[in-house]
């Protein structure tokens, strides 16, 4: 077993991984450009099918021109929130891959599971630098594809919030309570050897 961060693990795991959560409440600490880069540095080296790399992000740090355009992408709620990430991002992924042996590029089955890795090690790099992000849906969709000149061929997947835990009194009441590392489901719950269980 593992425990770390107010959580335990049924088996043990590197520390990191518990860590790592999604906080919405954030210090007013702002991310240089060099640390946040690093997040993304780590996100380049997740795995991908045929080497595709799918993933692209879109981001603006706290401060900077582009941050209003990507705060307001946001659900009103996420927003409340979110103002006070020191960064945020969309994560956007490539329908398409070139094949080897393959003139023209083929539909990636995998171009959202790909992105999803690259995602997850960001947040893994952030979680070891002392950062964190939390991920969300909350926001609109079509919209950021067309304010962000996402091209056709591409897919709007998530936004991401980045910043350094704080105090979580300075969330409205009704969150504070829920501003704390969460548990997981059991390993029985979700892997099955042989056949998939309901």
């Amino acid at each position: 077993m593992t425990k770390a961060n107010g959580r335990t693990a049924d088996h043990e795991i590197d520390p990191l991984f518990l860590d790592r959560w999604s906080p919405r409440s954030f210090t007013p600490e702002i991310i240089s450009e060099a640390d946040l880069l690093k997040l993304f540095e780590a996100a380049r080296w997740a795995p991908s099918s045929y080497n595709s790399q799918p993933w692209r992000f879109i981001y603006a740090r706290r401060g900077t021109q582009h941050w209003d355009r990507l705060l307001g992408l946001l659900n009103e709620f996420n927003q409340s929130w979110a103002k006070n990430a020191a960064a945020l991002a969309v994560v956007v992924s490539k329908e398409t891959m070139a094949v080897p042996g393959q003139d023209k590029e083929v539909p990636s089955h995998s171009h959202s599971f790909d992105a999803g890795a690259a995602w997850a090690l960001l947040a893994l790099q952030g979680a070891r630098l002392g950062w964190q992000a939390h991920g969300m849906v909350g926001f609109d969709i079509p919209r950021a594809a067309k304010e962000l000149n996402v091209p056709a061929g591409y897919r709007v997947e998530a936004a991401v919030a980045i910043g350094k835990p704080g105090d979580k009194s300075q969330l409205p009441e009704m969150l504070q309570a829920r501003e704390t590392p969460s548990p997981r489901n059991p390993i029985t719950a979700t892997a099955f050897e042989g056949v998939f269980k309901a």
